[in-house]
């Protein structure tokens, strides 16, 4: 058993308290006559029973309005109460409905321990922390998972309650219960239960649930069915106990392929995050400038002192031993009985040099105020003979959340395996087919640990408080059977050269990365994008090759590796469509990352997609068994393009070969986006809106077609071509462009990769590519002189024109009608499914301006379903928006590519907005973005 204390180090005296091992000298505070809160009629008590847990409410005087956590109505003069803890504040009417749990017992709530993925620090308006339920006026954390918020220096005390978005073999649900969350709920919110409203603005208030959506008030929420239902988006979900995987070594980040951008830790002294958790008035470092106070840094166990991580709490000089404890604890969120713990008082030479001899060493009054700073002091559990241990079952169905045993110095993990199996139903089941597992709930990683047959429990929970004495009420003990987890994680890696076997890859791969045949084998093979899937049946080494991806290059080209779960779309619901969301980041300036955030939130985070994180083919992998799925497509028409390339690629090993296909422009022209009516670029909706407008989508085909470019070889070195380029095939879904509009794309294009910090909004796009358009003006080169044009295969006699344009959907830059609308006995009405091409001319830039303005429309030459074109000289060519010099050569046109389906936005108005819930907006960090 351990000691109680250090040798020879001194605590904080107090009266009653023992003072075990303290040395003569040890610093002592003034003692006054102030009677120990609590024992008077201004607190209520430590717990109001059940309609309060956890929290520890006493009577305040209030000098200014303030809002009642559980009605959002205001408190005034005597009438609050509050919580000195977790700041919980309420009417004294109101105390008996209380059902939110304190902070300091919320991780004990927690159903299912699931790590949080912190994003970058932003300034989020009208949030609220959710740990100290104070306002996000700094910059802060937001979780990129779920809803929840918090300050830098209360991340350590959040607890593990973020969604359950597949199973890891741990604890799986195949019914999921509503994951509830606390307040930031949009003012107008209006409860379920009672229709009354929930959301507030000015206080941490209501309820919401983040996988359905539903909100009530903390205490309306009872009355609702437990089991969650997914909501207005249920068929879009991938259902999270359809994804399966084993995340053993690998963090929530790299999961969900969320970039770490961070590493978090509890305030540090030299960067200020420090809290005030005791006195609560602020985030700032607070300092002690009246004679009668006095700052005390305050850390929480070894731990702490080696990272000199603390936490500043002011009392007054004359401040009795209790009056201090329970400040100190109240700073870290502990609400055990404070004559539990002990002060240990520490010079601050410690904290900075040696750090083998933290809390080895004495103190004396004047060694603990030498040096300037606040005096440091660490709190320490005392000694305990016995200790009532919550054990919970590691198996599903079991009429109890948890049993309660004392466990005393002859506890054993075995002894305790043995005691609890009877409590849970199990009697008579053999001891050697269970084992007790410790888990570690902290706000980014759950941590599971086997404990031996023969370990102490007793000795074992000591460690933990000499660690962190907050780290107890973090920590959980299981019982759950001994089974051997049969290790397998899927690996896409990316960056590979094309065209490769799958015994080459596997060979490139082990001169590259020195991968273990025996544990590592090629599953899939995409050998057109260069890119493998690897079986990794080693935890180990699934984790090294992870690591060692992001670090490799082959041939000169960055890998790329990511973590893929595997759908069991054997057990998806008969009515259930997942949606498959591809978002460029880089699209619409930052929009593009501000819906990467809310889709996640939306959907389950593993069917979202960051393009610009291995392209478009780790999702359709993802969702390769999938019988019926849609995609949604958040980018410009380039973007489009580059997944429906993608999809054409992959048909072949998909269940579902023609998926639907939604966009949500966030380009510059967005025609493609214009014509399926999703409008003309993305200007900050409700993404919620989106997805329920993409449920209501009408499904159309649209015609895609094949363009092979066959340059010859030329005599001369004219335009700097002299010798002829390989075939290459493109696809092509809007446009081909051929002279002036191509060269004006050509010269964007260019100046968007000198600058592209520039290129971060609409209307400055559409600005250079006036200015652009005017250094044309009086450009001429004759166009009709330098191509030849067949239609199938007959010569077409061109106009005098610089631009030929074929146009395969009635929208041209950025929503011109260059075919126009006139009736034309000699052409068909054009459709994008028509089977058929719109050729026409435009005769320069000011024609394109005239036909952009709406007051002409271009040259109509021929429709057809074959072309051939023949360039003269080496000329200017786009396809999609995506600008290139192609050389002297032939150009030919046919729709040999499959029609895709499309997803066009219904007609129909969006329901009223009562039916759909504003629960689902979500407030962007008004330190990124900027208006388009």
């Amino acid at each position: 058993m351990a000691t109680a204390t250090e040798s020879g180090a001194g605590t904080w005296p107090g009266s009653g308290s023992p003072r075990l091992g303290s040395p003569a000298g040890s610093p002592v505070l003034g003692i006054s006559g102030r009677a120990r809160p609590g024992s008077g009629s201004e607190r209520t008590g430590r717990a109001i029973g059940s309609a309060a847990p956890g929290h520890s409410f006493r009577k305040v005087t209030l000098t200014k309005p303030t809002f009642c956590h559980l009605c959002s109505d205001f408190i005034w003069g005597l009438a609050g109460f509050l919580c000195d803890v977790c700041n919980f504040m309420s009417h004294e009417k109101c105390l008996k409905q209380v059902k939110t749990p304190c902070t300091s017992i919320a991780p004990s709530l927690v159903r299912v321990p699931v790590a949080h993925c912190f994003g970058s620090l932003g300034l989020y308006k009208r949030k609220f922390c959710v740990v100290c339920r104070k306002s996000l006026e700094v910059p802060a954390f937001r979780c990129e998972v779920c809803e929840l918020h918090v300050h830098p220096d209360c991340v350590p005390f959040a607890c593990s309650d973020c969604r359950h978005c597949h199973q890891d073999g741990q604890q799986d649900y195949d019914m999921y219960h509503h994951h509830w969350r606390e307040g930031n709920l949009p003012s107008g919110a209006r409860c379920e239960v009672c229709r009354k409203t929930c959301g507030s603005s000015d206080v941490l208030a209501g309820v919401h649930c983040e996988w359905c959506g539903v909100q009530a008030h903390s205490v309306c929420s009872t009355a609702l069915t437990p089991e969650c239902t997914f909501g207005r988006l249920r068929s879009m979900v991938l259902p999270p106990s359809c994804v399966r995987l084993l995340s053993r070594n690998f963090s929530k980040m790299h999961c969900f392929r969320i970039p770490e951008t961070m590493v978090l830790e509890l305030g540090n002294g030299d960067d200020g995050l420090d809290g005030n958790a005791a006195i609560g008035t602020g985030r700032e470092v607070l300092t002690a400038t009246e004679s009668t106070k006095q700052t005390l840094k305050i850390f929480d166990g070894n731990d702490s002192m080696k990272k000199n991580q603390f936490r500043l709490v002011t009392v007054s000089r004359l401040a009795q031993h209790e009056e201090v404890m329970e400040a100190a604890l109240r700073a870290y969120y502990i609400s055990e009985d404070p004559k539990d713990f002990q002060l240990q008082a520490l010079p601050l030479s410690l904290l900075s040099g040696n750090a083998q001899a933290l809390g080895k060493a004495g103190t004396t009054e004047e060694e603990a105020t030498k040096g300037s700073g606040p005096e440091a002091w660490v709190i320490r559990s005392l000694p305990r003979t016995q200790e009532i241990l919550k054990i919970y079952p590691g198996w599903l169905k079991v009429g109890v959340a948890y049993v309660s045993i004392r466990v005393n110095s002859q506890s054993t993990a075995r002894s305790v395996v043995q005691e609890v199996l009877p409590l849970l139903g199990r009697q008579g089941e053999n001891l050697e087919r269970f084992q007790l597992i410790e888990v570690l709930m902290s706000s980014r990683q759950v941590q599971r640990t086997v404990l031996a047959d023969e370990e102490p429990l007793l000795d074992r929970l000591w460690d933990i408080r000499q660690t962190s004495v907050r780290q107890v009420n973090q920590t959980r003990f299981y019982v759950a059977e001994t089974r051997a987890v049969a290790p397998r994680v899927s690996l896409f890696v990316g960056g590979l050269p094309p065209g490769l076997s799958s015994q080459d890859y596997s060979n490139l791969l082990h001169e590259a990365m020195a991968t273990k045949a025996a544990v590592v084998s090629v599953s899939h093979v995409y050998s057109l994008q260069g890119a493998v899937i690897l079986d990794v049946t080693c935890f180990a080494e699934a984790e090294r090759l992870y690591m060692l991806a992001r670090d490799t290059t082959v041939h000169g080209r960055p890998l790329t590796a990511l973590v893929l779960p595997d759908v069991l779309h054997t057990k998806l619901p008969p009515d259930c469509c997942p949606l498959l969301v591809f978002v460029n980041p880089k699209s619409g300036g930052l929009k593009g990352r501000e819906l990467l955030c809310s889709f996640r939130k939306l959907l389950n985070p593993h069917q979202v997609f960051e393009l610009t994180n291995g392209g478009p083919l780790p999702g359709f992998h993802l969702f390769s068994q999938v019988p019926c799925f849609r995609v949604l497509v958040c980018g410009g028409d380039g973007t489009v393009g580059w997944v429906l390339a993608a999809l054409e690629e992959t048909r072949r090993h998909l269940a579902c070969p023609e998926p639907s296909v939604a966009i949500l422009p966030l380009g510059t022209g967005n025609d493609l986006g214009r014509v399926l009516r999703w409008g003309a670029g993305y200007s900050g909706e409700d993404p919620f809106s989106v997805l329920v407008s993409v449920d209501e989508a009408d499904a159309v085909l649209m015609d895609r077609w094949t363009i092979l470019l066959d340059a010859h070889e030329m005599n001369s070195t004219e335009n700097n071509v002299g010798e002829a380029e390989p075939p290459k095939i493109v696809q092509m879904n809007n446009y081909c462009g051929i002279g002036i509009d191509a060269e004006l794309s050509l010269d964007f294009h260019q100046a968007r990769e000198e600058e592209p910090g520039k290129f971060t909004s609409r209307f400055h796009n559409k600005g250079v590519y006036v200015r652009v358009g005017l250094q044309k003006i009086s450009h001429s080169r004759s166009l009709h002189k330098e191509i030849r044009l067949q239609v199938e295969q007959q010569e077409v006699e061109l106009p005098s024109i610089e631009g030929l344009i074929f146009i395969n959907i009635p929208s041209w830059g950025s929503g011109a009608d260059l075919w126009g609308s006139d009736s034309d006995s000699r052409f068909e009405k054009p459709r994008i499914d028509d089977g058929l091409l719109e050729v026409v001319g435009v005769t320069g830039v000011v024609h394109m301006g005239q036909v952009q303005g709406g007051l002409r429309s271009g040259i109509r030459i021929a429709q057809g379903s074959y072309f051939r074109v023949t360039l003269l000289k080496a000329t200017p060519v786009q396809v999609d928006g995506e600008p290139w010099v192609q050389a002297p050569g032939h150009m030919i046109i046919s729709a040999t590519a499959p029609k895709v389906h499309m997803l066009r936005k219904a007609k129909q108005k969006p329901r009223k907005a009562g039916a759909i819930r504003d629960t689902r907006v979500d407030t962007l960090p008004a330190s990124e973005g900027s208006p388009l």
